[in-house]
């Protein structure tokens, strides 16, 4: 099955290879061992046709207009010959753990068009704005001949950043009179962002005019104290999702952002960083999952959860104890699986 998908994926005309990217993705989220396993062949099959798109995250609080603005820059992208694929992340609910998943429905233009694809998928519970398998399905869009992709985040404050740790470039969308020039300095998101949109500008110029000061002050300070970026400075810009006004200067900003990175040799190493943390984060994922299924730890974990419920027994000391019940006798597949050989 993996080696079939892996075929129509890279070979695949138009339709078969959108069946199979969707089918691609579909088996890399499943949580069964075995489609687990040849999620892993899959990967590892396409891995040598990945990494030649630039792969462009966008963050921004609910009603910022994410979606419009992907949809504008779509267009224009493959107006200028190039293929989109948008992989697009909706909150899960805490209740139901159900979600909408209605991204496709904003880009009404976008989603039908033969040189797009996007991929909705639910957050799951999964903390920083992405899904659990966003960077997998990203490898299966950059094989399938995709030159951009770009990652749109759940709705975010200032805490969920993962999508930085995923892509080449991020982008922050900010809506004008979203806050005082405390507000902008504030740190989290923005000092990731390595450029910053300010949406909506038609609607009150004077108000996108001050954010856009506020919020280029506060970049320069935080750049003093933040990451080296090298020779990119990060800036901020005004445009008009809707009214598709300045799409045109935000591509030629990020055309400018990925030459200088490019050359600088920070855009290959940053790649590398990257797929390390996803390495050691599939690890934490698979310890996490071993000490759930351990034995001595499921018989353990009803008496010490009820002494924690109770109060006659401080968590902090419970979880040494399940720590140091927990014998893993096998290794799990990263981010869950079946148990590997026995050592």
């Amino acid at each position: 099955m993996a080696h079939a998908l892996a075929e129509q994926v890279l070979h695949g005309a138009a339709v078969p290879q959108r069946r199979a990217i969707a089918k691609s993705i579909t088996l890399l989220e499943s949580t069964r061992p075995d489609h687990r396993a040849q999620g892993d062949q899959l990967l590892t099959q396409l891995l040598p046709h990945t990494g030649n798109s630039f792969r462009l995250g966008i963050s921004g609080v609910p009603g910022v207009g994410k979606s419009t603005f992907i949809e504008a820059l779509g267009l224009f992208l493959i107006g200028q010959g190039h293929r989109v694929a948008v992989l697009t992340i909706d909150p899960s609910s805490s209740v139901s753990g159900g979600s909408i998943l209605g991204d496709k429905t904003r880009m009404e233009q976008l989603s039908v068009h033969e040189k797009a694809y996007i991929r909705p998928s639910p957050s799951g519970g999964t903390l920083g704005g992405v899904a659990e398998k966003t960077r997998e399905a990203m490898l299966v869009c950059e094989a399938a001949g995709y030159d951009v992709v770009i990652v749109e985040t759940v709705g975010v404050g200032q805490s969920e950043t993962a999508v930085a740790g995923m892509t080449d470039m991020f982008v922050l969308m900010q809506l004008p009179n979203a806050g005082d020039d405390l507000q902008a300095i504030k740190k989290g998101v923005m000092e990731l962002a390595d450029l910053v949109v300010i949406n909506k500008a038609d609607l009150d110029a004077d108000a996108a005019t001050r954010a856009q000061a506020q919020i280029t002050s506060a970049l320069r300070l935080l750049t003093q104290q933040g990451r080296d970026r090298g020779r990119w400075q990060p800036q901020v810009l005004q445009l008009s999702a809707l009214k598709a006004v300045g799409v045109d200067a935000f591509w030629a900003t990020v055309c400018r952002f990925r030459e200088l990175q490019s050359a600088d040799g920070r855009l290959p190493a940053r790649r590398r960083q990257q797929a390390l943390a996803w390495m050691w984060e599939r690890i934490e994922a698979g310890l996490k999952q071993a000490f759930r299924q351990d034995p001595a730890v499921r018989d353990l974990l009803p008496e010490l959860t009820g002494a924690v419920e109770a109060g006659r027994l401080p968590a902090s000391t419970a979880a040494r104890r399940l720590l140091g019940a927990f014998r893993p006798d096998g290794a799990v597949a990263a981010g869950g699986g079946a148990a590997g050989p026995e050592t």
